[in-house]
């Protein structure tokens, strides 16, 4: 029997779901990640800059898929079907875990019925990970920006009935709710994850976009201070490095949005987002809909990494630290180019140093 751990946020919440999942292992089993099957099951709801189409993507937009209990499971040689694009092909071939596609889009009774099929095939617990915290959110916290997809897993493990256990890994690193609300609204254990619980992921973080699990894994091995991201400034603590845990009973009583889908059990994506945006005022499709802010188009790399650690730092406006999306960014270039971006600056780390 093995743990099945899911990702609430999407995005780039499986990278520091498999840091958790490592911490896990490390503390409360003595199993190191990659040392038993590690299941992590994600939703594939990006970026626009990754994906420009809006919502998540459900089966039919990928080829290449194997199943796992009539569940997708994304493989390195799965591919996203054009105008689509989703990070999680890859993630699969760098991450030491299972990964499994949740597809949102039948409603709240459908989401459950796949958590309970995955839990089914010899899952004894589920671990729900949200990088950050907003999976506490009450909803009306004036930076939230996303609440629907948390608590989406909220509820649906809750319908689902199977045993679980929320975590918060890295409280306060994806800016939606400050780190001390987020504190105040845990009441289990902690967890203290350690540099080696990052071995496993080094290479995701090299190329990915994520900047809360990039911020988590940051603080992990010691940053302190603020660091800019493409939106905010966000501040690492100690806190900041540690994983918190509480019972899905006491996240689903913060949880407002989590609490109303369990109430209503929206049949469709759409009727869960409208839910949620008559709670919140902040509507994820519609959103996606009309267009995120634009991403830069791509550019070519500066001259020298003096002139692009130059252009960087006024950008940061003083702050630290940076991460590579905003690095990126800042000089008109893609996501896809931080890689090419690290071997200019020569850096490694999961942000960029630039003051």
């Amino acid at each position: 029997m093995s743990d099945l751990f899911i990702a609430a946020g999407g995005g780039g919440d499986p990278v520091g779901t498999a840091i958790t999942a490592a911490t896990v292992g490390r503390t409360l089993t003595g199993a190191p990640l990659g040392e038993s099957e590690t299941t992590i099951a994600t939703y594939a709801w990006e970026r626009p800059e990754v994906d420009p189409t809006p919502g998540p993507l459900g089966a039919e937009h990928f080829t290449g898929l194997t199943h796992r209990a009539g569940v997708p499971v994304i493989t390195p040689t799965t591919r996203a079907i054009t105008p689509a694009g989703s990070t999680l092909p890859d993630l699969a071939a760098h991450l030491p875990a299972r990964l499994v596609l949740l597809d949102p889009w039948q409603g709240l009774t459908a989401l459950a019925e796949q958590i309970r099929r995955l839990a089914d095939t010899g899952h004894d617990h589920v671990r729900i990970v949200d990088v950050g915290g907003d999976i506490l959110a009450h909803g009306d916290e004036k930076t939230l920006c996303s609440p629907l997809v948390d608590a989406l897993a909220l509820a649906a493990c809750r319908l689902a009935g199977v045993p679980a256990t929320v975590y918060v890994a890295g409280p306060g690193t994806d800016g939606e709710i400050p780190r001390t609300d987020v504190l105040d609204r845990l009441s289990g254990g902690v967890l203290t994850p350690l540099t080696p619980d990052l071995a496993a992921i080094r290479t995701a973080l090299s190329w990915h976009p994520s900047e809360a699990s990039a911020l988590f894994a940051a603080a992990i091995e010691g940053v302190r201070g603020p660091v800019r991201t493409v939106s905010r400034l966000v501040p690492l603590s100690d806190e900041s490095a540690r994983v918190h845990s509480t019972g899905l009973d006491e996240a689903l009583a913060h949880n407002t949005v989590a609490a109303h889908l369990l109430g209503l059990l929206p049949q469709t994506l759409e009727a869960a987002a409208d839910l949620s945006a008559e709670l919140t005022g902040i509507h994820e499709l519609d959103r996606e809909r009309v267009g995120a802010a634009a991403a830069p188009a791509g550019g070519a790399l500066p001259e020298s990494a003096r002139a692009a650690r130059e252009a960087i730092r006024e950008a940061a406006q003083g702050a630290p630290h940076v991460t590579l999306r905003f690095a990126a960014r800042a000089l008109g270039l893609t996501w896809r180019r931080i890689p090419a971006l690290r071997a200019l600056l020569g850096a490694d780390g999961p942000v960029l140093p630039v003051a």
